[in-house]
């Protein structure tokens, strides 16, 4: 054997042993999380059906921007689509056709379509303006849109919500749908916040004339405290300071008491719930969005008691979902400042950013549990932690990165193409199916082996989560996520009583998407990295 071989031979083997020693290092982590699971892990959960929390408003998703081209689809691809978004309907099996969203937000456009790439908008997230610059509506644009506005309401979704992004070119500083250089100041022209305010009354009353549908929600700003970069070329939006924020509003809502529309007018939709409760990468003027729109101390700004504007705060869960710890403690901090200033709150925003490591951050899509758990787990924190009332998902349908419930496939810039369903999608329906508007969140708790009351034991973040809602009709659900890699035996009792359940499943198996996988009783055993929904069964 030569020199220059057993050289080659030495390299390979140190490299056999540094891929060996990673390997092992990944199995160990995984080990002791596992272990951490399993230390002092509950057994028996005791649902209390005294303890009230929130009540769930809705579920839901966006059609930005891929229904704009959907909507245009073959009518077959387009009911698909909705029945997997929509449907609360079983199959001949029992198995849900759908996830059942119960609210459906529609972009309302600012017109970048229609100035092609002058827009400096990437094509793909271009929208086209019912409102053109001459004064005129146009009521053939936005058709695909429009359209998926009807197939929510032929499949009974309750509530729609139309936001915007941006105000129409024609109103904006620079004629464009996109900040540029503008700082962290609203892109409107100082003369045109009353055309923007009457433009949303009026896209909403024609809207529900054209399309025989009932607007509920209109979001007029979207993340206003963006800490980003906001030059372009990239998607429609604009930053906007709080005091802009609140003309904005009053204006909006003056003109939808003149026009005698009962929408209601939410804000302001923070791009990171920190955004809310203080000054997080944004200066004063962006930041404390609770205290300065919301409370009776900022007389000036507060849109406190303004007709159509109830006391409902909306932000986005995105860059605060790791690690876990600083998950919860942001939601804490959150939920106590929403109780002292009587305010409901919607996580109406989220998809996978670069900074969600756990499961290799955003790019490329992923099919698997592994996006779907993680997922899970940041519904279960938002609605535990949080108190959400509403909770949504980003994109109902988007390319090959992790905004997506539906993953589409075209080869020709969207003429024509197909659909594909995913994990996480059916993960998120354990939770929009079955947990109805009105339900009410039930508190939780757990014990032992031994009987003892286990300190927060209905969050397990690398083990079992649990949380617990009456819906209307008086059933009880229970969303059980195992996000560990074993069987789980575990009791669930209500009020110290035993329950029938039917459970749903969605897990590692492929037929398991939200399946019926039988009855239980008391004692249950959830199958490792899965999410199961108990509906209670009653004579």
């Amino acid at each position: 054997m030569t020199d220059k071989t057993i050289k080659r031979c030495c390299q390979l083997l140190a490299l056999l042993m540094t891929v060996s020693a990673a390997t092992l290092s990944a199995q160990n982590k995984g080990k002791r999380w596992q272990r951490k699971a399993d230390t002092f892990a509950p057994k028996t959960f005791q649902i209390v059906t005294t303890q009230e929390q929130q009540t769930i408003e809705h579920f839901g998703a966006s059609d930005a921007w891929s229904m704009l081209f959907l909507g245009l689809w073959p009518e077959d691809q387009q009911r698909q689509i909705a029945d997997w978004l929509f449907s609360c309907e079983n199959d001949v099996t029992g198995k849900p056709k759908g996830i059942g969203l119960s609210l459906w937000r529609m972009n309302l456009g600012a017109g970048s379509w229609e100035q092609g790439d002058s827009a400096q908008i990437n094509p793909g997230t271009r929208t086209e303006c019912l409102l053109q610059p001459d004064g005129t509506w146009d009521w053939t644009k936005q058709q695909g849109q429009r359209r998926f506005l009807k197939l929510a309401k032929e499949r009974g979704v309750p509530y729609l919500l139309l936001f915007c992004n941006s105000a129409p070119v024609q109103f904006t500083k620079n004629g464009l749908a996109t900040n540029t250089g503008r700082d962290g100041t609203i892109n409107l022209k100082d003369n045109c916040f009353d055309d923007f305010a009457s433009f949303l009354a009026k896209a909403t009353k024609g809207i529900e004339e054209h399309d025989g549908v009932r607007i509920d929600y209109v979001s007029p700003v979207n993340e206003p405290d963006g800490h980003w970069n906001w030059l372009g070329p990239k998607q429609e939006g604009s930053p906007a300071t709080n005091r802009e924020i609140s003309r904005l509003a009053k204006e909006t809502s003056k003109a939808f008491k003149k026009d005698k529309l009962q929408t209601e007018i939410v804000l302001n939709e923070s791009s990171d719930i920190r955004c809310l409760l203080g000054t997080y990468m944004a200066g004063w003027e962006r930041g404390n969005t609770i205290s300065t729109l919301f409370t009776k101390d900022s007389a000036k700004i507060s849109v406190n008691g303004l007709p159509n504007i109830p006391n409902i705060v909306l932000g986005h869960s995105y860059w605060t979902n790791t690690p876990v710890d600083t998950m919860r403690s942001i939601r804490l901090r959150l939920r106590d400042t929403l109780a002292k200033h009587n305010l409901k709150y919607w996580q109406s925003e989220i998809c996978i950013m670069g900074n969600d490591e756990e499961i290799g951050g955003g790019g490329n899509f992923d099919f698997s549990m592994k996006t779907a758990l993680y997922v899970a787990r940041v519904m279960h924190y938002d609605l535990v932690y949080g108190n959400a009332c509403s909770w949504s998902w980003w994109r109902a349908c988007g390319g090959n990165y992790k905004d997506g419930l539906i993953r589409i496939y075209s080869d020709d810039g969207m003429k024509t193409g197909h659909a594909v369903d995913s994990k996480l999608m059916w993960a998120m329906g354990n939770y929009s199916r079955f947990v109805r508007p009105g339900a009410v969140r039930l508190s939780v708790k757990a014990y032992d082996k031994d009987g003892n009351e286990v300190s927060e034991g209905d969050t397990r973040p690398y083990g079992a989560m649990l949380s617990a809602y009456r819906n209307k009709d008086g059933k009880l659900a229970v969303v059980a996520i195992n996000y560990s890699e074993s069987l789980l035996p575990i009791s669930i009792k209500v009020d110290g009583n035993g329950r029938n359940w039917k459970l749903y499943r969605t897990s590692d198996i492929s037929a398991e998407s939200l399946a019926p996988v039988g009855t239980a009783g008391t004692e249950i055993t959830l199958t490792p990295r899965s999410i199961t929904t108990l509906v209670e069964e009653t004579d």
